[in-house]
């Protein structure tokens, strides 16, 4: 989960990427072709005679060797940026191939590593043109805890048994359909809010004021005091339920809700010292966006 800075300094935006931003981009885009490119006509043309074995072991040939390619023309932090958005960029045309030509019981998998991929490397490169100041290698998120580790393998586990045991009831297109929806969703609200932030975008909550920043209440922060919040909340039990994992569906909306629970609350003890009556009235004239969820309320 993330925190995020919710006070804005005049003159916020960025106008254009910053060369982390351009670098990403570029390694993400071109090694997503140069895995796909090779790749499908193997499979439509039969060129390889397995299927998995075209899924496999050729894409990972191809990302060796553009990681090669790299690794010889960047250095230092603009190959550690670099490495990641080809990485980012492999898993999404990996999980392409798996929704093309994966068994059908397989196909929701491909989807959901497509949402995985694309969010983890949305999430740099908005932050790069937004708020390049704050950028780091921890704006992938690919690190971001143990507890997101631990809930990303606890949903493969689930889905991978309930392919063995119950092939059938991952079939039924119509529902994981719904959880594209529910992704797409969130990540555009999600995204919609680091882009309106701008430069008060953070991953760490703000503790402290300064005197030049102000209160965002326009844009999408209009319908909701934290977007941010609200497309990740829906954006990760999409992915549960693009998966069709019962368990993990319950598991995540209940954790998700718990944890944005406990950091809205806590997020606006801290906007109230800020603003004060600012952030009372913007609290009675604007919901928080999740369900059941008020937040830090003076009486």
């Amino acid at each position: 989960m993330c925190a995020k800075s919710r006070v804005a300094a005049p003159g916020a935006g960025g106008a254009s990427l910053c060369s982390e931003g351009r670098i990403s981009l570029y390694c993400f885009l071109i090694t997503a072709a140069l895995v796909l490119i090779p790749s499908v006509p193997q499979n439509l043309y039969g060129m390889v005679p397995q299927v998995w074995g075209a899924v496999l072991w050729g894409p990972f040939l191809y990302y060796a060797l553009i990681n090669m390619i790299i690794r010889f023309v960047l250095r230092n932090h603009d190959y550690q940026v670099a490495i990641r958005a080809s990485f980012l960029g492999f898993a999404m045309a990996v999980s392409v191939l798996v929704i093309c030509f994966a068994p059908n019981e397989w196909q929701q998998f491909g989807a959901y590593g497509c949402f995985m991929s694309l969010f983890h490397y949305s999430e740099f490169l908005v932050i790069a043109f937004a708020n390049p100041r704050t950028l780091s290698l921890d704006s992938f998120m690919l690190n971001h805890s143990v507890h997101y580790g631990l809930a990303a393998a606890a949903s493969w586990i689930e889905f991978s048994l309930e392919v063995y045991f119950l092939p059938q009831f991952k079939r039924y297109g119509y529902i994981w359909v719904a959880g594209v929806v529910l992704c797409l969703m969130g990540e555009v609200v999600r995204k919609a809010a680091i882009i309106t932030a701008g430069r008060s975008f953070t991953h760490l909550v703000q503790n402290e004021k300064h005197s030049e920043h102000k209160l965002i209440t326009s844009g999408i922060y209009a319908y909701c005091r934290h977007p941010s919040y609200v497309g990740w909340f829906w954006w990760s039990i999409g992915t549960q339920i693009v998966l069709l994992n019962p368990i993990c569906i319950c598991i995540y909306t209940l954790v998700s809700w718990l944890f944005f629970h406990d950091r809205i609350y806590v997020e606006e003890y801290s906007l109230l010292n800020f603003f004060q009556s600012d952030y009372v009235r913007y609290q009675k004239r604007v919901p928080t966006g999740l369900p059941f969820i008020r937040g830090y309320l003076v009486d």
